[in-house]
């Protein structure tokens, strides 16, 4: 049965004469869970808002949206609240009350619920998604992880048909979004809700989907199963962009140029088995010479930290403890490690926010430190970006970064307008423009697709070649693997594990790459996706 079926739709926002949606037709079944992929500024969110009245926004619209055989604008408030429930991209943007409890019951509240229903619901929700422990806390006193599973629990207690989410997890550390992608996989197989889910990363969820749509410059360029979207995305366009990022598994096999067949590995263990199954794996790692190695020639150091103690509170426990680090000039360094091991607390003393109550710092003379928080909007304090940018003494080349991270169009907008990914590259962006010699970047990649996770590397390493020193905090192993000299794991209060990127992400067992994951056991030093590339080559099929 059909849940959605979406004729002709078209968009454009007031005073745009660009469509944001471009004649958009496809049809989502009852108990499908659709994957929604493309670039930043494709459509993706304003497509998922059109399917939830309350978020429509306002602009041109044309064409229809049936929502089980009834147009979706003849849905009533109460239709809309209970059979169409939406999540947002940002924890904190959606939740509404002080107290756990309170979040849970709002919405049934105000659909007038019974009371001994409201409790029901909410205890069941708070069961089921491990809330039984914060149910009288803060809202405010959530992680990030436990904000999002409350949104989500929330939108549930009205049991809906239909649930849309909009990068839920864009915010989330790894094992927080792993947590609630498999709830949504759960809720999905087990009581049949119809998901519809716009991400950017899609090794953990990309073989939940039974659907994938790709939408390009506001239109589905491709829609199909899993297994066959690659086919149809390449006869598209041969070089789209979302290729480069589809699971390593399915990467590997479309670059190895298989022949496609019913077989296609959607996930580490699926390409695992063809790994196994179709190369010999007689040369099991690169010779040194073909090794990927960056190499640091300056080794004069630009930051010394020795020994440092630092706690927010006097009687506090330390969130740094006899932590020590020194980052060299023009190195790109990563630090990676779980939420509240201590990574932006250590970045933010680097930068002078937060002050150590012991050790030894030291600086090189002359530096510039910009410092990128994790939440970029702090550092926007004009009406639009353009307005932010003229803040620096560079301004002649607000044009030319501006071009560098395609945002041009986005200059005169007001930065809360932003989605999560474009005020990521804003800021960046800003910072440049303030000419720093050290940049300190937590978590740069949050929020930004994949393209743009390129156009990023390649930026920071021109400005490395240049002789910025450049610090990164992230969760993201594969962008630290293919951007980083070095890196570090922070656990407790100190770095534990420090060494190259190569050599860091292949000798670590579970905080690592999905090449290396995929290939471990075939192939001793793969930690990105070239790696495996390279050595099939090298080792040759099987049955040629």
């Amino acid at each position: 049965m059909e849940v959605f079926n979406i004729k002709n739709l078209s968009f454009s926002y007031p005073k745009s004469s660009k469509k944001a949606l471009n004649n958009i037709s496809l049809t989502i079944e009852q108990g499908d869970f659709v994957l929604l992929c493309g670039k930043s500024g494709s459509g993706k969110s304003t497509f998922l808002k059109m399917l939830k009245p309350q978020l429509t926004p306002a602009g041109s619209i044309s064409g229809e949206i049936i929502f089980n055989r009834k147009n979706l604008i003849e849905l009533s408030k109460k239709e809309s609240a209970e059979k169409i429930g939406f999540v947002m991209q940002n924890p904190d943007s959606q939740i509404v009350t002080d107290k756990v409890y309170h979040e849970l019951s709002f919405a049934m509240e105000n659909l007038a619920y019974d009371r001994e229903k409201i409790r029901l619901k909410s205890g069941e929700m708070a069961s089921f998604f491990g809330l039984s422990n914060v149910f009288n806390n803060d809202t405010n006193s959530l992680s990030g992880g436990q904000k999002q599973l409350l949104n989500l629990a929330s939108v549930l207690t009205l049991q809906p048909e239909v649930l849309i989410l909009d990068e839920p997890t864009s915010q989330l550390d790894p094992l927080s979004a792993e947590n609630f992608l498999n709830i949504l996989k759960k809720l999905n197989r087990d009581f049949g809700i119809t998901v519809i889910i716009s991400e950017h990363n899609f090794e953990e969820i990309f073989d939940f989907a039974n659907k994938v749509a790709v939408l390009d410059n506001g239109k589905v360029c491709a829609y199909n199963t899993p297994d066959k979207i690659s086919v149809d995305l390449k006869n598209y366009d041969e070089n789209h962009p979302i290729l480069d990022a589809f699971p390593v598994s399915l990467r590997v096999y479309n670059i190895l140029n298989r022949n496609y067949c019913n077989n296609v590995p959607l996930n580490i263990n699926q390409g695992r088995k063809f790994l196994k199954e179709t190369f010999n794996n007689n040369i099991k790692k690169l010779d040194e010479e073909k090794k990927i190695t960056h190499v640091i020639k300056n080794k004069n150091v630009v930051i010394s930290l020795k020994n440092i103690y630092f706690r927010y509170e006097k009687n506090g426990n330390d969130i740094l403890k006899d932590f020590n680090l020194i980052v060299n000039k023009g190195e790109i360094y990563t630090l990676l490690g779980a939420n509240g091991s201590g990574k932006s607390t250590a970045v933010k003393i680097i930068s002078g926010i937060l002050k150590s109550y012991h050790g030894k710092i030291k600086l090189s003379k002359n530096e510039n430190i910009m410092y990128l928080p994790q939440n970029p909007l702090i550092l926007f304090v004009k009406e639009c970006v353009i307005n932010d940018f003229e803040l620096s003494d560079n301004r002649d080349k607000i044009g030319e970064i501006s071009k560098i991270f395609g945002i041009e169009h986005l200059l005169y907008n007001h930065p809360y307008d932003l989605s999560g990914g474009e005020i990521q590259k804003a800021a960046i962006a800003k910072l440049m423009l303030f000419s720093p010699s050290v940049m300190i970047l937590d978590e740069p990649t949050k929020g930004i697709d994949p393209f743009a996770k390129n156009e990023l590397k390649k930026i920071l390493k021109n400005l490395q070649k240049n002789g910025v020193t450049i610090i990164i905090v992230t969760h993201d192993t594969e962008f630290a693997c293919s951007v980083s000299d070095r890196c570090g794991l922070l656990f407790n209060g100190n770095i534990i594990s420090e060494n190259s990127s190569k050599e860091f992400f292949g000798n670590n067992g579970f905080y690592t790459t999905s090449a290396n994951k995929m290939s471990r056991g075939f192939y001793e030093n793969a930690v990105l996706i070239e790696d495996i590339i390279k050595l099939c080559n090298l080792n040759g099929e099987k049955n040629a």
